[in-house]
């Protein structure tokens, strides 16, 4: 890739990360206890998180 076209990039890519910030989380859901279940509450909780939204709340 030629220099100009490096540059460009480069500069296209600081541009995006001023506008959107850290599109990638520093911890994600599977390093945290929401994404292993070890969340407070008892099953029906789990159970009422799971209901699909077309079976409404």
């Amino acid at each position: 890739m030629p220099a100009d076209e490096r540059d460009r990039e480069r500069d296209r890519r600081r541009r995006a990360a001023a506008i959107l910030g850290d599109v990638v989380p520093t911890t994600t859901r599977d390093e945290s206890g929401e994404g292993w279940s070890e969340r407070g509450g008892d099953r029906d909780d789990d159970l009422r998180r799971d209901v699909p939204p077309h079976h409404g709340s």
